[in-house]
């Protein structure tokens, strides 16, 4: 049976529903692993909440805006500074969060008036600042506060102000994909619309689900910008909030991680009539078939082929100088959604990298049918995984490396096998050519670090003059 119950999870039957061992000729619509669905009781989940999807995700990387959270000081120091998302304005939105810092009494007598005194507070502490994302947390949806009535006093007060209020509270739903979706489509609901962009090209798009790890944002303009399109905004990587009012203006939706934000180009076609158009920018084969269907889209197929001709003469021989040596590492994927089915093909087709394991925290059935139609047989598929699955998995493939972040990263290392960052990166950017050269050079020296061989030498039972030769 494809389905699989672990060892570990005798005790919780339900787990067999959430995790396939792809067999030869399965049709993966018969054996999707149960996805975005409640956390089964018993299990220790890995998953952000919704909170975390719209402020950690999305809301958090924009560059000029005060991400306001109303509630416990901890919901705003858990998604702070954890992610990697440069800006070109002194990376504003790494540095700063504001919080109500809810305490009990706060929450027994309503924390209404302590909010709006927050939100001035931020205002004349940052004048130069006149956007803010006000979230709401558990402890203030439980207690009942109106915050929308207390955003629409704020920006009375101070009509220079733009004030978008996100009622995503943690228990909102099963993961934090729920707070992306609504966020985004809050966002179109209420901003979409708001403001006129200035056009400066006959050639305009959305890039949607891209939120510059790294400079990820910054490598693929460089692409736009010699193709000559108008990138209107970034959804939100590197944006401005203003950017993002105008989204109504662009010619076309272009979709990157569309489990994070699908949600507002569907929103943006049904209301405006705007295109989709999805992308994978990972790896070498995707990025040229991205820009490829990008073009075809705006009629300028010359300057596409160009634009990939040139990049492949100045990367393809270093990507392949580490595909020689790479080729038949077994990695593993422990990552949050789409990167399962953004980087399975892409490593395999581009590095000869076999995955053998994959797991999602907050994907849908729609990315498990993705990625299993793209893995091999004898791979692992995982919804909501916990650590002991995910300890009895590793010892059974055996991989080479591992993606995943940092706190798993941090269990990996005590194994004795190399994490390459899949949240943040290592050294990154890693979308685009140049991108996916740098994901592989820090899968190649993960791979090969001699650290890890003297590491699992065991000092106990290995005489002196090996262990000098092992050195």
């Amino acid at each position: 049976m494809p389905m699989v119950l672990l060892r570990c999870d005798k005790d919780i039957p339900e787990r067999e529903k959430h995790i396939y061992l792809k067999a030869p000729d399965d049709d993966p619509k018969d054996f999707l692993p149960l996805a975005n669905s409640p956390t089964i009781p018993g299990t220790l989940s890995e998953r952000g909440c919704a909170f975390c999807g719209a402020k950690l995700v999305i809301g958090g990387v924009l560059k000029d805006t005060i991400q306001m959270i109303h509630g416990p000081i901890g919901c705003a120091y858990d998604t702070w500074h954890t992610k990697r998302y440069p800006s070109d304005n002194g990376n504003l939105q790494i540095k700063y969060v504001w919080s109500t810092d809810m305490k009990e009494p706060d929450i027994v007598f309503g924390g209404e008036k302590k909010l709006e005194k927050a939100m001035h507070e931020a205002f004349d502490e940052m004048p130069h600042l006149k956007r803010m994302i006000l979230y709401t947390t558990c402890p203030t949806a439980l207690i009942g506060d109106d915050v929308k009535a207390v955003t629409k006093r704020v920006m009375e007060a101070r009509p220079d102000v733009d004030i978008f209020t996100v009622e995503c509270p943690g228990f909102a739903g099963v993961s934090q994909s729920k707070g992306h979706h609504v966020l985004n489509i809050g966002w179109v609901n209420e901003k979409v619309g708001t403001i006129e962009p200035e056009i400066t090209s006959e050639y305009t798009m959305n890039f949607i689900g891209d939120y510059n790890i790294q400079g990820d944002t910054f490598l693929l303009q460089q692409y736009w910008d010699a193709l000559g399109i108008q990138v209107i905004a970034h959804f939100t990587g590197n944006a401005n909030y203003d950017d993002l009012r105008g989204m109504h203006r662009a010619k076309l939706n272009v979709v990157n991680c569309a489990r994070s934000a699908g949600y507002i180009a569907n929103e943006l076609k049904r209301k405006y009539g705007t295109p989709r158009l999805d992308i994978d920018s990972w790896g070498f084969n995707y990025t040229a078939e991205g820009i490829r269907k990008i073009s075809t889209f705006f009629g300028i197929e010359e300057k596409g082929e160009a634009l990939i001709a040139s990049e492949y003469a100045k990367w393809k021989p270093k990507l392949d100088w580490y595909k020689a040596r790479l080729k038949g590492a077994k990695m593993a994927i422990w990552t949050g959604g789409p990167r399962l089915w953004h980087w399975t093909k892409a490593v395999e087709d581009d590095l000869g990298v076999e995955v053998v394991a994959m797991s999602s925290k907050f994907g849908h059935e729609e990315d498990f049918e993705k990625v299993i139609a793209r893995g091999r047989e004898g791979t692992y598929y995982v919804n909501d995984p916990n650590e002991l699955e995910f300890f009895e998995i590793i010892n059974a493939i055996k991989p080479d490396v591992i993606f995943t972040g940092p706190r798993v990263g941090e269990l990996v290392k005590k194994l004795h096998i190399p994490y390459v960052n899949g949240h943040g990166y290592h050294n990154g950017p890693y979308m685009g050519f140049e991108g996916f050269v740098n994901l592989a050079r820090d899968m190649h020296n993960a791979v090969h670090n001699p650290l890890f061989n003297l590491a699992r030498t065991d000092v106990r039972a290995t005489p002196v003059v090996e262990l000098k030769e092992a050195v």
